[in-house]
């Protein structure tokens, strides 16, 4: 028996939930410079309806590095400006929405 999402009340196979808030969210990209001068990718503005640890997973294998998911936000070990926008466009994001600092 299929069940039922709590949000649209659509059957879960035909929820549109995570699509929506993918599109409703605003993707900010930074990079800061940590421990011992090392840089982070850090991804914010992701919104709680996204799964963000299997987003986190993805990028990370991806880019082949390290990385965390925090409270809707993403940390990857490296610098990752010039590519990270085409592989979250390819995650399914509107390259609208996404803005890099």
């Amino acid at each position: 028996m299929v069940g039922v999402c709590n949000q649209c009340g659509l059957p879960e196979d035909l929820c549109v939930c995570e699509s929506i808030a993918r599109e409703q969210s605003k993707i900010t990209i930074k990079i800061e410079k940590r421990k011992f001068g090392k840089k982070y990718t850090i991804v914010s503005g992701i919104t709680k309806d996204s799964n963000v640890e299997e987003m986190c997973k993805k990028l990370k294998n991806k880019f082949a590095c390290g990385g965390t998911a925090k409270t809707g936000e993403i940390a990857l070990q490296g610098d990752h400006k010039s590519r990270i926008k085409a592989a979250l466009v390819d995650l399914g994001f509107p390259e609208e929405t996404i803005e890099i600092r």
